[in-house]
């Protein structure tokens, strides 16, 4: 079956500059259609932001029918993208996307170019032996964790749609199957740019990365090194975006080279989830038997695929003599661990109100950690506990950690760090409320939602869980059986799992 074209209100104003300026990067491919499209969700949010509000004013049958594939949008030039990556530390040279296609690309209210693009959407030359599928759950799954990512204040991809298939997928079992609409800064991965350089077609290596320089730090074109400044910058945004989801315990659970974006956005989610008690070993993902992905790994993961990032564009640096290069490019490599952790640590003290930075302020951000791990502490509840304690509210903070605990000392030099501050303390814990949540997309939560959707095609669970996590810094009475983690019992044994 093949996507019909159909005489359809012009929505999006597309542009399809990849599909324009990159032939042969791609495989021009249309998404297949399905039996029955339905929508699920529509966010309508997300719909303002790009300037098309009016997508509201369709019938549902019409928006199904768009967000499925089924009918192309106006303008649209839908492709399946080539890249490669290490999946978890093996290299696979041709991925691509095998149950993806990308519409084009718009301008949304604030002139930012953003990637439409379609998953789960049929079978490409890229496929392999995959059914080119997606499923209910895992669709809303990404739609749920990317407005829970864009509700922290983390870049992230966000799901502008969620329709159904009406036909089953088979993923042990059968389930009931979507398509998932994707509004991202783009879908350049480190693996686009290894594609081409493990086929030595060095010529497309610079068409692509002078593409992504003007798609992403235009202000480089003139410069004389601009190759190794775009390394630079980009070193910084995936160090930054890293930094960030380790100031709110998520775990992205499949950190390979396909996986990270140029645009410092997070992509693809998977086997994501958030941590609760605090473990820098904590692992959910089904396939990480090793760890590879563990919490506290996804630092030097950021590294190493960066690393391999830099190997792919070495012969842009010097083009006579690429072997010059390693010496520039991998300067910028070590110094990823350093934004890294200066990002981190600016986000830790911000979360525990050192307003006044000091030489030893990591030493009390790492003894703090140290003390949720010893004690088994919900990382986002703690957290929240000690905003509040900021402000002279302790219960919270007393009913995690019990009346034989170590915390005392720990608070002695904590409430010594803050003493030199200006900041009354009423203005402390509002500072400190602002970026330290009290809803997570916690994982029993996530899964109650996704199983009612998929098993009972009941959306309630989830259009409530997402309503919380719209703004997640405050607490609403309505939501207080959302705040507390799953017993220990349950996380103990939780695995999540790709969908694909």
């Amino acid at each position: 079956m093949t996507t019909a074209t159909v005489e359809t209100p012009a929505i999006f104003a597309f542009d399809n500059t990849y599909a324009r300026q990159l032939e042969g990067f791609y495989q021009a491919i249309k998404p297949a259609s399905v039996a029955q499209p339905r929508l699920l969700r529509l966010n309508h949010g997300l719909a303002e932001e790009l300037g098309v509000g009016a997508i509201g004013e369709l019938e549902d049958g019409e928006l199904a029918s768009l967000f499925t594939g089924n009918t192309l949008f106006p303008g649209a030039d839908p492709i399946a993208q080539a890249y490669a990556g290490h999946q978890f530390g093996g290299f696979s040279p041709s991925l691509g996307d095998g149950r993806a296609h990308l519409l084009g690309e718009v301008k949304d209210r604030n002139g930012r170019r953003r990637d439409i693009a379609l998953k789960g959407s049929g079978r490409t030359q890229f496929s392999r032996s995959g059914d080119g599928k997606a499923a209910v759950g895992p669709m809303l799954r990404e739609y749920l964790i990317g407005e829970a990512m864009h509700g922290l204040g983390i870049p992230t991809s966000r799901a502008l749609a969620v329709a159904a298939t009406g036909e089953p997928v088979y993923r042990e079992r059968l389930l009931p199957g979507a398509v998932l609409t994707r509004v991202a800064s783009s879908h350049l991965r480190i693996g686009t740019f290894q594609y081409f350089a493990a086929r030595g077609e060095h010529a497309k290596v610079r068409q692509l990365a002078d593409y992504a320089i003007e798609r992403h730090d235009p202000d480089l074109l003139s410069h004389p090194d601009r190759y190794l400044e775009w390394l630079r910058a980009v070193a910084r945004r995936q160090a930054k975006l890293v930094a960030q989801w380790m100031n709110v315990g998520f775990i992205h659970g499949v950190m390979n080279t396909d996986n990270m974006s140029l645009s410092g956005e997070t992509i693809d989610y998977g086997p994501c989830a958030f941590m609760e008690a605090y473990d820098p070993k904590t692992v959910f993902s089904s396939i990480d038997e090793g760890g590879r992905y563990a919490y506290g790994n996804q630092p030097l993961a950021a590294q190493w695929n960066f690393a391999r990032f830099a190997e792919a564009v070495l012969p842009l640096i010097d083009e006579e003599d690429p072997d010059r290069a390693v010496g520039p490019a991998s300067e910028i490599v070590e110094q990823f661990e350093q934004h890294y952790q200066r990002d981190w640590l600016d986000g830790m003290r911000s979360k525990l109100g050192l307003d006044q930075p000091k030489e030893d302020d990591v030493e009390l951000v790492n003894d703090w950690l140290q003390l949720l791990h010893s004690e088994s502490i919900d990382f986002t509840l703690g957290f929240r506990a000690l905003a509040e304690a900021a402000g002279g509210k302790r219960e919270r903070l007393e009913r995690l950690f019990g009346e034989k605990s170590n915390i005392e000392p720990w608070l002695a030099r904590w409430q010594a760090q803050i003493s030199s501050s200006p900041l009354a303390a009423e203005q402390r814990a509002q500072s400190m409320s602002r970026v330290n949540p009290v809803y997570i997309a916690r994982n029993h939560l996530v899964e109650a939602a996704l199983s009612a959707a998929s098993e009972r095609d009941d959306l309630e669970p989830f259009e409530r869980l997402l309503q919380a996590l719209a703004n997640p810094f405050e607490e609403r009475k309505e939501f207080a059986d959302l705040v507390e983690p799953a017993p220990a019992e349950v996380t103990a044994c939780y695995q999540t799992f790709c969908g694909t």
